[in-house]
């Protein structure tokens, strides 16, 4: 049983603020999609803004920065977060209005439990070894469910 606690009560809503906020980026995203013709066009303006104010937001964090050399000591596959970016997205712009938000946003999550479980359960790219158990495996079947049933307009 999960323990309630001031922490676990305070990121439950910072946490589904996540999927508002992708869910509101994306909508803007493909009405940016149709001014710019372009869901390329679209992400790169997106992307652009995000990387100033992050910039910003950089500067100004009491931090220390990192020189070239912790860059160059990175291991290769720590530089896949960007194209991972890119790709979720340029392919959201693209297909939000095929799909609906609905939809798309099932998928979404669907994808992100599917890849978590097998994550976990292998304690791959530094997560902790949780082994995938019937609840979570009934969890992602019911997730899975809801997206098909998403899928009749």
């Amino acid at each position: 049983m999960m323990k309630i606690s001031a922490q676990l009560l305070l990121f439950i809503p910072l946490t589904l603020g996540i999927g508002i906020a992708l869910t509101i980026q994306t909508a803007i995203n493909s009405q940016l999609r149709e001014y710019l013709n372009s869901p390329l066009q679209a992400a790169l303006l997106s992307f652009l803004v995000g990387t100033i104010l992050l910039a910003i937001l950089v500067f100004f964090q009491p931090a220390e920065k990192p020189g070239f050399a912790t860059f160059v000591q990175l291991p290769w596959y720590l530089w896949l977060g960007g194209f991972l970016g890119v790709y979720a997205i340029s392919l959201s712009i693209y297909a939000a209005p095929r799909l609906g938000f609905l939809t798309l946003s099932g998928l979404i999550i669907f994808g992100q439990l599917v890849t978590s479980m097998v994550l976990d359960h292998f304690g791959l790219l530094g997560t902790e070894k949780t082994p995938v158990n019937w609840q979570r495996l009934l969890g992602g079947v019911v997730i899975f469910i809801g997206v098909l049933l998403t899928l009749q307009r």
